[in-house]
């Protein structure tokens, strides 16, 4: 193309760029035509409830609707109370504010709450128990991150530790623990993109998190697919960067782990909270046994070991301070997803492992010893899965 073709393209290019967005600014500016005859179609998002007193409820609210919503009433078990609300009673779309409501909650009993708005739009929120929200102190602080250490470093740790005896076990052996990895993995896929898409129901309806998910996991999938390609291609993908991969993997399914188990404490949902450290703590060391399988094709020393499980691990420490602190259901969500799509390209990588010996022949994938690791590795997380509480 001649350079003054070239230049034509461009201005034409700028000419429709330019009637474009003049035209979505005039349909905006002049309400795009249309007339309202029914009322508005109010949403708002009660995102968190706190308890930061004993005679204070605070909620955090966000309008996750096309039209702005004013809050009128505040109910607490059915009463009217007074309330206060920042930034503003409106609240525009996509916006967020706080509500208080001065009211003399008792320890251990349930709340019934409802924000009323300006057309009559009810909009209520729970709470199982009510407790004193936890402070951002040192103790607080240190209490959940001896937890994350617990649930997420420990048993991975422990799984990891088992690399010795499974260096005795010879081909078949081997290869029986890769296909356990890929059913463990799908396992976990799977289960991180279901929280995924359960956390985005929770989020405000304008932010579409429940497509974004699918988005950002596919997003994930082909990105690091890419990123690994080229590795491959200048030969630095070996079995150390697959158990990479899969310790980060797991790493942010674990910060979901964390997430949970921070906010059952955060509420006061002791009980819970214990079955979610127990069976957490069971189902990771499955993980860690899954990190240490593409190592027995490879010669680690501990920096490896400390490293991947600090990797997946560490993850389900930010997850209770965040669950614990200031727990956010969209951007919980969108870390799941790319935790999701993470997990399914180790999926690939680890087949690709199974598809190839040792001196880079291929071998058949549908052999007995991998379909046999496979079913186990599905059949294991499910299992450890049972003690985790819905």
């Amino acid at each position: 193309m001649s350079p003054r073709g070239s230049r034509a393209g461009i201005v034409v290019g700028m000419i429709v760029v330019v009637a474009l967005v003049g035209l979505l600014a005039f349909l905006l500016a002049r309400g795009v035509g249309l007339e309202r005859s029914a009322p508005p179609i109010e949403e708002l998002t009660i995102e968190r409830v706190e308890l930061p007193a004993p005679n204070m409820v605070r909620l955090h609210v966000v309008n996750g609707g096309v039209d702005p919503v004013t809050i009128h009433q505040a109910l607490i078990d059915d009463a009217v109370w007074s309330f206060t609300i920042e930034p503003d009673p409106t609240i525009g779309r996509l916006r967020g504010a706080t509500v208080d409501i001065p009211y003399p909650w008792v320890e251990g009993e349930p709340l019934h709450i409802e924000l009323i708005s300006r057309n009559g739009i009810a909009f209520p929120a729970e709470v199982e128990v009510a407790t004193e929200s936890p402070q951002a102190n040192l103790g607080w602080l240190t209490r959940l991150a001896l937890l994350g250490f617990y649930v997420g470093v420990v048993p991975v740790a422990i799984g990891l530790a088992t690399y010795p005896f499974l260096r005795q076990l010879g081909r078949r052996g081997i290869d029986f623990l890769l296909a356990l990895t890929v059913g463990l993995l799908v396992f976990l896929a799977v289960d991180t993109l279901g929280e995924a898409l359960e956390l985005a129901g929770e989020a405000p309806g304008g932010y579409h998190a429940t497509v974004l998910v699918w988005m950002v996991a596919l997003a994930t999938v082909v990105g690091l697919l890419a990123l690994t390609a080229r590795r491959r291609r200048r030969g630095e993908l070996g079995p150390l960067t697959v158990s990479f991969f899969i310790a980060l993997g797991i790493g942010l399914h674990n910060m979901g782990e964390g997430l949970a188990i921070g906010s059952a404490l955060a509420t006061g949902a002791i009980g819970l909270g214990t079955f979610l450290v127990v069976g957490f703590t069971l189902h990771n060391i499955t993980e860690g046994i899954g990190i240490a399988a593409p190592l027995l094709r490879a010669e680690p020393r501990l920096r490896h070991f400390v490293g991947y499980a600090l990797l997946a691990g560490g993850p389900a420490i930010l997850g209770c301070w965040i669950g614990g602190m200031v727990f956010d259901p969209f951007w919980a969500a969108v870390f799941l997803a790319v935790g999701a799509g993470a997990i399914a390209q180790v999926v690939v990588e680890v087949g690709r492992l199974l598809a190839t010996g040792r001196e880079g022949a291929v071998a058949d994938p549908w052999r007995g010893e991998v379909l046999a690791g496979a079913a186990v590795g599905i059949v294991l997380m499910y299992a450890t899965a049972l003690l985790v509480p819905a």
